[in-house]
């Protein structure tokens, strides 16, 4: 394999691929990017066999080929390289070699016909679907994955289409993010799907890089993102997510309405004395009227008053503040709305104008 390539677009698409290839040494192959040279173009594929990554760049190639290089000592290496144009070859036994005006270097590759190979994709089961939309999504379900390895079935995204409906929930079970949008194509086939979070994660930087409308798709065993000549397969998670429609609560009577920016404020200010495994704050609402406070034994105390929309009886809560900050700076609404029972049931928190989005946020005790 020989090709000559420009830098800068070299670059980009190694990058793509750096927070998929495995870090742990299970398999030395999947630490690796495959690389195809064909038909002036430069093919790298990445996987760590939970998400597949395969991307195209043009290149001036001269001998048609494959070989496998590790992807973050490649990635490296080039970006330190000088000029703008790199040549690389390879041969039979694997070996690569990379030059860019006086500098060269040589490091050993694995053979192509070991790397895992890309899934099949059905064409006809990707749509068009808006990349502010899903970017949305994913923004303000996020920080309430799970990130506890042992509970499998919450440690992703849940992903379920109705009609023409299509929602995105997450929870670690101590909170519970739910965003459902209308009118939109979606996807096709399977109607509930658990989507890894690492996988979505790779999506939400693919939705960053580029704009306008991208291809989305689920079969049974797999979701497929594709825009351009980058093209993403994630492996589904197995088992079933908590039927989060019986967690939302139904009467919730004592509705509170703050300004987002301010409960957000004062959040962050009154938690910096809370303990800092907890995160534990009071809230103490009462007619037009919340106050805030923390203490901690070995620190000290804070409290902070603001206004707020609350004509009911008095209420206090405490909750994780870390809980609410997370929500809170994900939304671009003026206004909260918050929903509570008693101080021991969860509260429903949802912005002002806007009702395809809910948050569901357990008390604690302190």
């Amino acid at each position: 394999m020989k090709f000559t390539i420009d830098k800068v677009n070299f670059i980009k698409v190694l990058q793509r691929i750096q927070g998929i290839v495995e870090k742990r040494n299970t398999m030395p192959i999947l630490a690796n990017v495959l690389l195809e040279a064909s038909s002036s173009r430069i093919s790298t594929m990445a996987t760590d066999l939970e998400v597949f990554i395969k991307d195209s760049v043009q290149a001036d190639v001269s001998e048609d080929g494959s070989v496998t290089v590790n992807a973050r000592k490649l990635f490296e290496i080039v970006k330190e390289l000088p000029g703008d144009t790199i040549y690389l070859s390879s041969t039979k036994d694997d070996k690569v070699a990379l030059k860019a005006g006086k500098a060269k270097f040589n490091i050993m590759g694995l053979p192509s016909k070991d790397f895992p190979i890309f899934p099949s994709i059905d064409e006809s089961k990707i749509v068009g679907f808006d990349n502010e939309v899903l970017k949305e999504m994913i923004d303000k379900t996020s920080f309430a994955v799970s990130t506890d390895e042992t509970r499998y079935n919450i440690n992703g995204f849940l992903l379920e289409k109705e009609d023409t409906r299509i929602r995105m929930v997450a929870t670690d079970g101590h909170r519970l993010a739910f965003i459902e949008k209308s009118d939109v194509r979606g996807v096709q086939s399977k109607e509930s799907v658990l989507l890894p979070r690492k996988g979505v994660m790779e999506m939400r930087r693919l939705l960053e890089e580029k704009e306008g409308e991208f291809l989305l798709g689920v079969t049974q065993k797999s979701a497929v993102m594709k825009k351009d000549n980058t093209v993403i397969s994630i492996r589904l998670l197995e088992g079933e997510f908590p039927d989060y429609k019986k967690v939302i609560p139904k009467d919730n009577d004592k509705e509170i309405i703050a300004v987002r920016n301010a409960l957000l404020s004062t959040l962050k200010r009154v938690s910096i004395l809370s303990m800092d495994k907890i995160k534990g704050v009071k809230l103490s609402f009462s007619k037009g009227r919340l106050v805030v406070s923390s203490s901690s034994p070995d620190i000290g105390e804070a409290t902070e008053e603001m206004d707020v929309e609350y004509a009911g009886d008095d209420i206090d809560m405490a909750f994780n503040a870390r809980y609410f900050i997370d929500m809170l700076e994900c939304l671009d609404e003026e206004g909260v709305r918050i929903a509570l029972k008693d101080s021991l049931s969860p509260g429903i928190v949802r912005p002002v104008g806007s009702e395809d989005y809910t948050y569901i946020i357990m008390p604690m005790r302190l």
